[in-house]
């Protein structure tokens, strides 16, 4: 693969980030550094950094892609209020254990996704 700016430049923000930003956010931040930049170059190259496993692809139904940089094991919420995605400290084994326990399937990976509210927005609705 032969080397581009703009993909490196879309690389360091993902990294930067801990905000599993979309391909759009990221467009926005870059027109800064990068006028030119446009929404399908910044997808083309998302998709390239995804494929060869610089950064990962956060899917949530029904929303638009999400973008994290941290390849270590872990797993995401999505907030139905606020519409963050945040990380979550689910301990490897934890999951492991549940897969296991699944029987008669082969299993090649595994990503999972919770939904429901954040602590911010669980501590909004209760006050």
């Amino acid at each position: 693969m032969r080397y581009s700016h703009q993909r490196e430049l879309i690389l360091k923000e993902v990294l930067s980030r801990n905000d599993h930003p979309t391909a759009e956010q990221i467009c926005t931040s870059l027109r800064e550094v990068c006028p030119r930049l446009s929404l399908g170059t910044v997808y083309r190259d998302l998709n390239t950094l995804v494929e060869i496993g610089k950064v990962r692809r956060v899917s949530i139904p029904g929303e638009a892609d999400r973008f994290d940089g941290e390849l270590n094991v872990h797993q995401h919420m999505f907030c139905r209020k606020c519409r963050r995605v945040i990380t979550l400290p689910i301990p490897e084994e934890s999951i492991r254990e549940l897969v296991a326990a699944c029987p008669d399937i082969r299993v090649d990976n595994y990503f999972l996704s919770v939904f429901g509210l954040c602590s911010d927005c669980a501590r909004q609705e209760n006050l």
